[in-house]
């Protein structure tokens, strides 16, 4: 043994067969890479949907591939791991660009806090629930009650219809006529300048 192959770092093991075309006995990264990297390249770009990304985790999977030495033969194609290897990083990559989105809206939202409506907006706002008002007091009351119910509420057609004692068919038309009448109301208000 001579003193400068003890210096020398370890040499990764052969593949040996675990590609599908396998390059040979003296496979390195290279081969790897060359025989691999179209597929993962393509399911690393139908997960991160940016051929940057998919460029940069292509890149990341071979690395960790290199680094880690995780890959058993015995357990299935080189291939396969490569994949799975991919699949994982992509999700983990993703999750943490969303936890970073959160974060950033989060932050955004105290150090801008929402905008102060103006009083035209406020006055726009108080005029059209002044016409709403209007227009459900112009309609029947059996019609106007089952909307209010509905949407001041929060009930349903069928839970309308049990506290009322009505048919469910009858809340659905006094709900759809008084729908109808509103629409035609509002519609037709006279708009102010």
């Amino acid at each position: 043994m001579n003193p400068s192959d003890a210096e020398a770092p370890p040499r990764r093991p052969p593949l040996r067969g675990a590609l599908a075309a396998s390059p040979g006995e003296g496979a390195d990264l290279a081969a790897l890479y060359d025989s691999c990297s179209g597929p993962v390249y393509r399911l690393a770009l139908r997960l991160c949907r940016s051929s940057q990304e998919a460029e940069d985790l292509t890149h990341d999977v071979f690395l960790r591939y290199w680094q880690q030495g995780r890959y058993d033969p015995s357990r299935g194609p080189v291939l396969a791991y490569l994949l799975l290897l991919t699949r994982s990083m992509a999700i983990n990559r993703l999750n943490q660009r969303a936890n970073r989105w959160q974060l950033v809206q989060r932050w955004s939202e105290h150090l801008f806090p929402a905008a102060v409506p103006t009083p035209h907006d406020r006055a726009e706002s108080e005029d059209l629930a002044e016409k709403v008002r209007g227009a459900l007091a112009a309609i029947p009351a059996n019609q106007r009650q089952v909307l209010e119910m509905a949407y001041y509420e929060g009930l349903s057609q069928s839970a309308i219809g049990a506290l009322l004692e009505l048919p469910l068919g009858t809340v659905k038309t006094r709900a759809r006529q008084g729908l109808i009448r509103l629409r035609a109301l509002l519609h037709d208000s006279p708009a102010q300048p």
